[in-house]
Formats: C-alpha cells, sequence, structure tokens
C-alpha cells in the first residue's frame, strides 16, 4: 500500500516536471532581472572583422538570432526593430542590433553583408557568423536554441524568436517580446534606459 502510494506521488511528481518543461521550455530565459543570458563569444561580423563579447560594452545592445534563409521571423523581427529605431528617436544612437546567424554554413560574411544592406532593415545591424562550434557556443550561452529542419539546399533553421536586450555593462537586462509592437518594444526600451542612469 506505502509503496503503491509512492509510486502514484513519483509518477504525479513526473507529470508535473514534464508539463512545466513543455509549457514554459526547459531553458527559457527570464524575462527581466539578472538571468544566466549572454557571455563570451568569438565570431566574426559583415565586414570579416573579429568580434568578441566586448562588442556589448558601451552601448544598448538588442541580441536576435536567426539565418538569412528565414522566410518569416528574422526579416519580420528585423524590419520590427527599425521601426523600434524609429521610435527611439535620438535615443536610438545608444542602442545597437546585433544579428547572429544560426546557419553558419551558408550566412558568411558576404552573405550577412548582403541581406543586412536591404532597405527594409534598419541600418547599422551587425552580423555576426563563424564556424559551427562558435555559433554553437553563443547560442547556448544566450539560451538560443536552434535546429537544422530538413535537408539538400533548401533546409530551414528552427530557432528562438526572442530579442535580448543587453546593457551597456554587457550584462543582460530582459526579453523583447517578439509578440510585441514597435511601440512596445521601444517604451520597453526606453524604461531601461531611465532606469539604468
Amino acid at each position: 500500500m506505502i509503496f503503491a502510494a509512492g509510486c502514484l506521488a513519483l509518477a504525479a511528481l513526473l507529470g508535473v516536471t514534464v508539463w512545466t518543461v513543455t509549457r514554459h521550455g526547459a531553458n527559457a530565459p527570464a524575462e527581466t532581472g539578472q538571468a544566466a543570458v549572454g557571455g563570451p563569444f568569438q565570431l566574426v561580423d559583415q565586414n570579416g572583422r573579429p568580434q568578441t563579447e566586448a562588442l556589448l560594452k558601451g552601448k544598448w545592445t538588442a541580441v536576435f538570432f536567426g539565418f538569412t534563409y528565414c522566410p518569416d521571423v528574422c526579416p519580420t523581427t528585423l524590419q520590427t526593430l527599425a521601426a523600434v529605431n524609429d521610435r527611439l528617436g535620438p535615443q536610438a544612437d545608444k542602442l545597437q542590433i546585433l544579428f547572429v546567424t544560426v546557419d553558419p554554413a551558408r550566412d558568411t560574411p558576404a552573405q550577412l553583408k548582403a541581406y543586412l544592406d536591404s532597405d527594409a532593415f534598419p541600418r547599422g545591424v551587425i552580423g555576426l557568423t563563424g564556424t559551427p562550434a562558435q555559433i554553437d557556443a553563443a547560442a547556448k550561452a544566450y539560451r538560443a536554441p536552434y535546429a537544422k529542419v530538413g535537408e539538400g539546399p533548401d533546409y530551414l533553421m528552427e530557432h528562438s524568436a526572442y530579442v535580448y536586450l543587453m546593457g551597456p555593462d554587457g550584462r543582460f537586462v530582459r526579453i523583447l517580446g517578439h509578440d510585441l509592437g514597435p511601440d512596445e518594444i521601444a517604451e520597453q526600451i526606453k524604461k531601461a534606459m531611465r532606469e539604468q542612469r
């Protein structure tokens, strides 16, 4: 009887754990606060220059993981960030945008440059690529899961849709929700800037 009750309690606990992980994600970052998001990286920008986490120091940074062959989330997010820049007005100079590829096989520095030079995206977006191991390390540091889907030249990449706001000290500040519009995101950034004065 006691053994049966113990088994039932264990099954209930496992059920709650599975439900929590399924519903919220095992590695879902906190929306605000000092969560363990971000860290050292060694990548290359769209101009072929080596870049590290030092790139984040001194400016507010919106970090987004995606890929240039992305059919929907990536261009939409970059267009939203362009609209956010417009709404920030003079404060837009305090914000930089990093687009980190999760598809280093196709997203060479030259490919990133051609993609980010589009008039549809904000000026000055910094594209970052690297070896598969370097990209994997950066994505893990930012809790940005990704996976290759399909085979052949037209494969896609599943990836996180989070935009991470990092402070001028290089630390994580908050998630900028992909379900929010430019007005709301701009207000979140302005609020964070005010609070860190």
